[in-house]
């Protein structure tokens, strides 16, 4: 446990989350690590969601609750409760996902050892050196693409400064993909701390919009949309021999999907047949 420990606040958004939000809160106080405060920001729920967070407010007052006047929207929203926070790092935490008692804790020790650091990101580990280990802006990129896929990260896999996500200006508001598009923006400009991806559990079901229609129809189209811009954007820290091979790369990639597409038709066809 740090000697002197820096104040987290942990964001929590929530949207008709009634039969999730308790179990969520519950991982929060039971976290080892203990100096933070936790802001929830209910984005005008139509169930009892409020309820329950005010109930948890009225028992520890490291917890407090807000309500929209009117639905804001995910990254909006998220935005929001950033607003109200008072530490030195944010930490979100969806209304439907279990924080593991020793997350915050692991996240604020490793996150500490290195104060130049804009944010820390769970990622799969490195093949010859243990988390956490710092990366720079470029290698941040080039390890995103050739090997451990940073940017494909929930906002709770991240720890991130308050200053630096306000120096960036936080989630643009896009739909759905405001994390991916996020974590490209703040990589441009700040160092990264590699942390064990395993702090959270990230619940999956069948209310996320994730799992609706629009998501499935359009969730691929928007997240070439950011990839192409990020990759155009002139603060990008690729070097021009870099974005050739990375080009390429994407390109490989594209076309084997568009093969084991095919091939998923043309057996689905044949069974259809039969």
């Amino acid at each position: 446990m740090l000697k002197d420990q820096p104040l987290v606040s942990v964001l929590m958004t929530a949207y008709n989350r009634e039969q999730y939000i308790a179990a969520a809160i519950e991982s929060v106080l039971s976290s080892t690590y203990t100096n933070w405060q936790l802001i929830i920001c209910d984005d005008a729920s139509k169930d009892n969601s409020v309820a329950i967070a005010k109930k948890y407010e009225a028992q520890d007052q490291r917890i407090k609750v807000f309500v929209n006047e009117q639905n804001l929207g995910d990254y909006p929203n998220r935005n929001k409760a950033a607003a109200y926070a008072a530490g030195k790092y944010i930490l979100y935490l969806d209304a439907d996902d279990i924080l593991y008692d020793f997350g915050l804790d692991l996240k604020v020790r490793y996150t500490e050892k290195f104060p130049e650091a804009g944010f820390g990101l769970g990622t799969y580990p490195d093949d010859d050196q243990p988390c956490p280990v710092l990366v720079h802006p470029r290698e941040i990129y080039l390890e995103n693409f050739f090997q451990y896929g940073h940017f494909n990260r929930a906002p709770g896999s991240g720890l991130i400064k308050l200053e630096v996500f306000n120096k960036v200006g936080g989630f643009s508001g896009k739909r759905m993909i405001g994390d991916y598009e996020f974590w490209f923006k703040i990589a441009r400009h700040y160092s990264m701390v590699k942390l064990p991806i395993d702090t959270y559990w990230n619940r999956l079901h069948p209310g996320q919009e994730s799992q609706t229609a629009y998501a499935k129809k359009n969730y691929t189209r928007l997240r070439k949309a950011i990839l192409v811009e990020a990759l155009a954007h002139p603060d990008c820290p690729l070097t021009a021999e870099d974005l050739v091979l990375v080009r390429q790369h994407l390109r490989r990639i594209s076309i084997k999907n568009n093969i084991i597409a095919g091939l998923g038709k043309i057996k689905k066809i044949i069974l259809l047949s039969k």
